[in-house]
């Protein structure tokens, strides 16, 4: 990954009311923060208001305000940034000595308008909510479908994905006909410990009947700070249990492994979900796991995986390409940059990744690393989505984010598939529901008898 960007770090939260500055005792001639504040804006500012209002302003100031300190300076220009001034007139804003760096027209241009519709609408206006449908349209109008807000509860599903963890009790459910079933059960969750079993139906959480409450409200009734305590009541065949579990944090599975053999061959089966944060560490464990039966070949099945954490792929290509092989290429800006494997490890059996069309991101810097750099494997499937960029996320302190499109990613040979694609070197399509053909190609390339 890229080294985090100053916004990176910035955390915003936009209350309704600012706290004012502690006073102090004044001395006779001194003036506050306050007064130094109206003589700053209006002798530095030009306002496009009445010239009456200009001419009272003006009489206000008899000398030039005097230098004001590094505080001062910051807390005005956050004041005008965020705020406003409170004066119904439109300003123009200088602030290069300020804040390092200039604020060009259009954002002045912003803060006029905002304090324009703050001070002037028909109706009290929300501070929060004016600022995050700006932040909103301003991403929206950037044409790129990746880059956009989030709400809180989308920032906590993202950021779920992207950390691969959650709070919880480590099961997965399900209703139909309103009957909530558990579907999954995570191993080493409070759930497995509690002998909670898969078709298990769930009647009470807490002492609330969930009866015909969908699984999405069931959820919400379970607690997701950790250490607190819930109490769920299931019924089992015809019993009916209360089981007692405490929130802990759950690593959501992203790896699933198995052996698959075929004419008299053992061929390893990898299946990744998705990149989060946690999966190079699922994928070593698995990988590590089937090698140890003297696999005599690999599928790795990114299929329906729409991507994630460019870290993740990159630990997981490192299992399979020595030093100084470049795994993928980032473009900055119309720069490049080559990013290699760091290990010395090799394999040499072959290796088969399925794709198809839901296939993205991550999923396809994998797949076309082993096309351009792996000499004894194939891409089976269909072609995959073509997403070429890489995303950024910035956090509120209010629980909101928003992601922003900040570079590209190119194959090791600076291809650029956006909106393109991964062409598999095999291409197969799954007619038939019930019968997964790609992976059945897969298992027979890799166990074909040579001739």
């Amino acid at each position: 990954m890229a080294r985090k960007s100053k916004l990176d770090k910035i955390k915003v939260e936009i209350d309704d009311d600012t706290e004012e500055t502690e006073k102090k005792p004044k001395k006779k001639k001194s003036k506050s923060l306050r007064e130094k504040f109206k003589e700053y804006m209006a002798t530095h500012f030009f306002e496009e208001c009445d010239e009456e209002e200009v001419i009272e302003k003006k009489k206000e100031v008899k000398e030039s305000p005097k230098r004001f300190t590094t505080f001062e300076l910051v807390f005005i220009s956050f004041l005008v940034l965020v705020f406003g001034i409170g004066t119904g007139c439109f300003i123009t804003i200088g602030t290069r000595a300020v804040l390092g760096y200039r604020v060009d027209d259009e954002v002045s241009s912003f803060v006029q308008v905002y304090n324009y519709v703050k001070d002037n609408y028909y109706e009290d206006v929300n501070d929060k909510d004016l600022m995050k449908a700006a932040i909103s349209g301003m991403l929206k109008s950037l044409g790129d479908e990746y880059s956009f807000f989030m709400d809180e509860e989308s920032t906590n599903n993202f950021n779920m994905d992207v950390t691969g963890t959650y709070n919880g009790l480590g099961i997965t459910i399900q209703t139909n006909d309103g009957v909530t079933r558990i579907v999954s059960v995570f191993d080493g969750s409070p759930a497995s410990k509690a002998k909670i079993q898969k078709d298990d139906v769930v009647l009470k959480v807490n002492g609330k009947d969930v009866s015909n409450i969908d699984s999405s409200e069931i959820a919400n009734l379970i607690s997701n700070k950790l250490g607190d305590k819930v109490e769920l009541v299931i019924k089992r065949g015809e019993e009916e249990l209360t089981v007692k579990m405490v929130v802990s944090k759950i690593d959501i599975p992203s790896v699933v492994s198995e052996i698959k053999e075929q004419n008299g061959k053992k061929i390893g089966y990898i299946l990744i979900e998705n990149f989060a944060a946690n999966t190079g560490e699922q994928f070593k464990k698995e990988l590590t796991k089937i090698e140890k039966e003297n696999i005599d070949g690999l599928i790795l099945d990114v299929r329906n995986n729409t991507g994630g954490a460019l870290s993740q792929v990159h630990e997981i290509l490192e299992h399979f390409f020595s030093k100084k092989t470049v795994l993928y290429q980032i473009e900055t800006k119309g720069k490049k940059e080559k990013y290699y494997s760091r290990t010395s490890e090799k394999k040499t059996y072959p290796v088969v990744v399925l794709t198809n069309g839901l296939s993205a991101s991550a999923s396809e810097v994998l797949a076309s690393c082993f096309q351009e750099n792996y000499k004894n494997a194939k891409i089976i499937g269909s072609t995959t989505y073509g997403k070429g960029t890489v995303q950024k996320a910035i956090d509120y302190k209010d629980g909101t984010s928003f992601k922003f499109t900040a570079q590209k990613w190119l194959t090791p040979k600076g291809k650029w598939i956006h909106e393109k694609g991964v062409t598999p070197d095999i291409e197969v399509k799954n007619e038939d529901e019930k019968v997964d053909t790609q992976l059945n190609t897969a298992l027979d390339e890799l166990t074909k008898k040579e001739s």
